[in-house]
């Protein structure tokens, strides 16, 4: 990956290599910080961050669920935000505001201080630049997620991805794309990183918050769209086996945005192409940046 020349570090723009920290920072040794990822895109009225506000809200609301006191306002990450972007002269971006507990003590419940750095990458498809036209192949993993009574879900924290980094890791592995979760009580949970939607008979189904799962923005804006283009979306519950019955099968997140899946353990998903449904969501989501969905929710943060 080829690295900006600045980010947003602790209140000031400087240089990528001065943004340091020190090995004994709490968060490296516990996992403890909260970040969001966030996409600005290219659009014909210039870059626009894609639900700014919100994602930095859900990070300030990861931050509370671990005690993390983020010593900036919200207004100041958004701004912090739209500067490095600019700073870095990125006409589209992937950005990673985070916030961690920093050198204070090697004690688990210690109180340190709280670095915050905002970074604005030139960052493609996460799944591949294939991967929104063509699918691609997934496999359940043998890790399952998180009990809810164990550590929150609902928190984006930097330390719950080491169950997603098990998941996608076994699935490379056996040479698919991507894993996909059961929650603890052995029902489909997620993707590693990202939200899962089946389609059966044009209705869109979805996991629901208890079932261990991150609540996505861009799953939330997926529901919303779909919902104002008159498809029904349902959230339930939903055994593993649906995911060899569905007719259609997407991953929705940040980084992978509307990725179809063709096919889970083998299995192909209906045809083994992208259907009808899937295409819509694209059609809707990608055309909020190229003017041909209208933003009537104001999603689009203009820099």
């Amino acid at each position: 990956m080829q690295f900006p020349e600045k980010i947003w570090h602790n209140g000031a723009i400087k240089p990528w290599a001065e943004a340091t920290t020190h090995v004994m920072a709490h968060a490296i040794h516990y996992g403890s910080s909260v970040f969001e990822g966030i996409r600005a895109y290219d659009t014909p009225q210039g870059t626009a961050i894609f639900r700014l506000a919100d994602h930095n809200r859900r990070l300030f609301n990861s931050a509370k669920i671990y005690d993390i006191a983020i010593p900036y306002t919200l207004e100041q990450i958004n701004a912090a935000c739209r500067d490095i972007v600019s700073a870095n002269g990125l006409r589209a971006a992937y950005l990673r505001p985070v916030a961690f507990r920093g050198v204070g003590s090697v004690g688990i419940a210690a109180d340190t201080p709280i670095d915050v750095a905002v970074a604005a990458l030139d960052f493609g498809r996460y799944l591949g630049a294939e991967a929104l036209e063509q699918g691609i192949d997934a496999c359940v993993s043998s890790w399952q997620r998180f009990a809810p009574n164990t550590v929150p879900a609902g928190a984006k924290a930097g330390g719950n991805y080491l169950s997603g980094q098990l998941v996608t890791r076994e699935a490379r592995r056996h040479g698919y794309g991507e894993g996909i979760a059961l929650a603890s009580t052995g029902l489909l949970s997620e993707g590693a990183g990202e939200n899962l939607f089946l389609v059966f008979d044009g209705v869109l189904h979805t996991t629901p918050a208890s079932a261990s799962i991150l609540t996505g923005i861009t799953r939330d804006s997926i529901i919303r769209l779909a919902r104002d283009a008159g498809i029904e979306v349902v959230e339930r519950d939903i055994p593993r086996e649906y995911l060899y019955l569905c007719d259609e099968l997407l991953m929705c997140g940040t980084a992978a945005e509307i990725t179809p899946l063709r096919s889970v353990d083998g299995k192909p998903v209906g045809d083994g192409s992208p259907g009808p449904v899937t295409r819509r969501l694209q059609q809707l989501f990608f055309g909020l940046f190229d003017g041909t969905t209208p933003d009537t929710r104001g999603w689009l943060d203009y820099i």
